[in-house]
């Protein structure tokens, strides 16, 4: 239920924030909430693993995750000022 909550939160404030942005801002916040949400249930499964090595394992993923989102969401916000630059 907590996730469900969550992503719906999630969803609320990415199309609140949608308002006003170009359409690849809108696609660059979608990856980043997408790989958050991910990275939020690697998260969830870390804390219920069995031994501190699983743990720390699935918590490492969840950072790449993030991590590769951010970086995803970063290069679609670069194209998408690349190409209204060069439309001027």
């Amino acid at each position: 239920m907590k996730r469900i909550a969550t992503v719906a939160g999630l969803a609320c404030l990415v199309s609140l924030a949608a308002c006003n942005q170009t359409a690849s801002e809108n696609k660059a916040d979608n990856v980043e909430a997408a790989a958050e949400n991910q990275a939020d249930m690697l998260d969830q499964r870390a804390d219920n693993a069995s031994t501190d090595a699983l743990e720390s394992n699935i918590a490492n993923q969840a950072d790449q995750v993030r991590q590769e989102g951010e970086n995803k969401a970063e290069a679609i916000r670069d194209a998408g000022e690349n190409a209204a630059e060069n439309s001027h």
